[in-house]
C-alpha cells in the first residue's frame, strides 16, 4: 500500500506558474500509475493528468494540454505537476492518486485506489 500527499499548493496570479508534488510514502511510487485531478467548487472532480509507472507515457485533459505539464522521479517517490499560463478556471483543489499498474495511464478516478488530502490552488488576480 502506498500512500500519497500533495504540496504545493498556493494563491497565484494568472498567467503564473506553479508546480505541485505528490510525495509517496510506504511502498515505492515506482510501480504505480499517478494521476492528477482537481475539483472545483460546485463542480465534479475531473482528470488532469497522468503518467505511467516509468514515466515513459503522459495523458492530459484538453484544457489543461500545452500548459501543464507531469513529470516522475521515483527515486524520489515522487510526481510532479507543472502548470503554466494558469487562468482563473484552473482554480481548484487538486489531488494526486495512485494505482498498482506496470503499464499504460489512467483516465478515469474510479480505477485509482490511493488518494491525497489535495492541496487548493487559487488563481486570481
Amino acid at each position: 500500500q502506498v500512500h500519497v500527499q500533495e504540496s504545493g499548493g498556493r494563491l497565484v496570479r494568472p498567467g503564473g506558474s506553479l508546480r505541485l508534488s505528490c510525495a509517496a510514502s510506504g511502498r515505492t511510487l515506482s510501480d504505480y500509475a499517478t494521476g492528477w485531478f482537481r475539483q472545483a467548487p460546485g463542480t465534479e472532480r475531473e482528470f488532469v493528468a497522468g503518467i505511467s509507472s516509468s514515466g515513459s507515457s503522459t495523458a492530459f485533459s484538453d484544457s489543461v494540454k500545452g500548459r501543464f505539464t507531469i513529470s516522475r522521479d521515483n527515486a524520489k517517490k515522487t510526481v510532479y505537476l507543472q502548470m503554466n499560463s494558469l487562468k482563473p478556471e484552473d482554480t481548484a483543489v487538486y489531488y494526486c492518486a495512485g494505482r498498482r499498474l506496470r503499464f499504460g495511464v489512467l483516465r478515469d478516478e474510479n480505477n485509482y485506489e490511493n488518494w491525497g488530502q489535495g492541496t487548493q490552488v487559487t488563481v486570481s488576480s
